[in-house]
């Protein structure tokens, strides 16, 4: 299975520390050699680096560890392949336009039997893995929901988008993080979890490498980080685990929805 990583934040933030962690897990003290990838949003752009080598030995996840990305929207994801070969191609995360925006995806788990159901046209998978069919039959159900102008109403956006992830969760395993760049959300079949750091500050451990870091010395008290990963990435923080079925969705931070 696949490892996935994500980021909302009320300021501009970099996600140093996690993906340090993470990176880890990609060769070290994880199986996940098959690829990683991170998309940072700024405004209504992104940018996008990928490596089909583990995490843990590429030179590109070592720029990203030492070179501090501000973000406040972050989704990340190092791979361990069971459907589709290993390349860029079928690297997570995957990103596509809808309503004017980059929408971005990362998906753990595998499905069985999904072709028959991810039928698409407007949406087409580049590669070949299931995580990028699946990605593309959401964007093509929510256009053909919701229409060709963005709602009003982006919290019913995400209510439908989790009525398809029930849907899709039939089919095996199916642990997700998206993203409109303004909001984030996780959808939880097995393996889920996050922490929200706020006012007080305090110091945190990794637990893949030895790494402390003071959040009091990097934050201000106004702000509000909240880092949504497969696993637990600290020792010493209390996180809360995600039910399978559970989803969650956040903007600058803050729970919008926890159902």
């Amino acid at each position: 299975m696949c490892e996935l990583l994500a980021m909302s934040a009320n300021v501009p933030t970099d996600i140093v520390f996690s993906f340090t962690g993470l990176a880890q897990r990609g060769g070290v003290t994880g199986p996940h050699v098959d690829g990683w990838g991170i998309t940072f949003y700024e405004g209504k752009g992104s940018r996008t680096f990928k490596d089909a080598s583990p995490s843990s030995e590429s030179h590109i996840a070592k720029l990203i560890q030492s070179y501090p990305i501000k973000s406040e929207v972050v989704i990340s994801h190092i791979r361990q392949a069971n459907r589709g070969c290993v390349s860029l191609e079928n690297t997570h995360p995957f990103t596509r336009e809808l309503w004017g925006r980059y929408w971005t995806y990362a998906h753990n788990g595998q499905l069985t039997d999904y072709h028959a159901k991810f039928t698409v046209s407007r949406y087409q998978p580049v590669g070949d893995t299931d995580s990028e069919l699946a990605f593309c039959w959401i964007l093509e159900q929510i256009a053909q929901h919701f229409g060709n102008t963005k709602p009003e109403d982006m919290l019913a956006v995400f209510k439908f988008v989790a009525s398809l992830a029930d849907d899709i969760r039939a089919l095996g395993v199916f642990n997700m993080i998206l993203s409109d760049g303004e909001h984030l959300m996780s959808y939880c079949s097995n393996n889920l979890c996050y922490i929200t750091r706020r006012a007080p500050f305090g110091k945190a451990k990794l637990i893949d490498t030895d790494v402390v870091i003071d959040f009091n010395k990097e934050t201000t008290a106004h702000d509000v980080v909240t880092v949504i990963a497969t696993r637990p990435l600290t020792d010493n923080e209390q996180w809360h685990i995600m039910q399978p079925g559970n989803w969650t969705l956040f903007k600058q931070g803050e729970v919008l929805i926890d159902m």
